[in-house]
């Protein structure tokens, strides 16, 4: 395999390692969640672009059906060759051979001799199909079509996927933004849950005030619970679609 076939992936790993690998070593801490930008950590959109187009399953077997139908129409410009040919043949045996001469009108007894020998002939043919000559220039153009179709298919294919991984990422961005956002809700409930719950020791607020903090609290927890849940999704989803894996320290936490 030539070495021209390794250089896509090698220009992708080197560009994902002095941004990635070269971050972490530099910041010297695990990414926090909720309070790390992972724009700042993840590789460029570019290089995760990249690497899902080389990754795509539906593009690999999109370009191995381009590479079939190059090879369909290599096969029918050469179907004319077929027509054309040299035979050759080559035999070796022992033949028996039959001579008589006829002299003065008299017919003297035959002699036969027994002799082995090589025998051999060569030959060209050619030949003239009507309806290979007729059909010829449509059965190329189709090849040529089926090419056409083949590249068209695969544009599509990678808008569709830069498309795809586009959305996904900055919709896992602004989850972990929104989930930045709601830990701080989260934070305050739960100073106002502590507050209340002193102040409903003491005696100093209703059952109903305890009550209607504790709803907040406890709704602001499930809505975290819940944006978590997405951010995670799509994070990990991102990762299955450019078949990398991010290894993100505490990305659970």
């Amino acid at each position: 395999m030539k070495i021209t076939h390794f250089l896509p992936l090698l220009i992708l790993l080197l560009a994902i390692r002095p941004v990635y690998g070269g971050l972490q070593a530099q910041t010297g801490k695990p990414f926090d969640l909720l309070k790390d930008d992972i724009t700042q950590v993840l590789p460029p959109l570019k290089v995760i672009l990249d690497s899902a187009l080389a990754y795509s399953p539906e593009l690999k077997f999109s370009n191995l059906q381009l590479k079939i139908n190059k090879g369909n129409l290599h096969t029918e410009q050469a179907q004319w060759s077929q027509n054309l040919g040299v035979q050759a043949n080559i035999g070796y045996g022992t033949f028996d051979y039959i001579y008589n001469n006829t002299l003065g009108g008299t017919t003297p007894a035959n002699y036969t001799t027994r002799q082995s020998q090589y025998q051999y002939g060569v030959g060209g043919f050619f030949r003239l199909p009507f309806y290979d000559i007729a059909n010829r220039r449509n059965s190329i153009n189709i090849a040529k079509n089926q090419i056409a179709q083949a590249q068209t298919l695969i544009e599509t294919q990678q808008n569709l996927v830069r498309e795809q991984v586009i959305k996904q990422y900055y919709d896992m961005v602004s989850m972990q933004r929104q989930l930045m956002i709601q830990s701080k809700y989260l934070e305050t409930a739960r100073i106002n849950m502590q507050m209340a719950e002193k102040s409903f020791t003491s005696g100093t607020i209703t059952v109903d005030e305890y009550s209607r903090v504790s709803e907040i609290e406890a709704r602001t927890e499930s809505e975290y619970e819940s944006i978590k849940v997405n951010f995670l999704s799509a994070y990990k989803t991102l990762e299955v679609m450019v078949g990398m894996n991010f290894n993100l320290n505490n990305e659970n936490q």
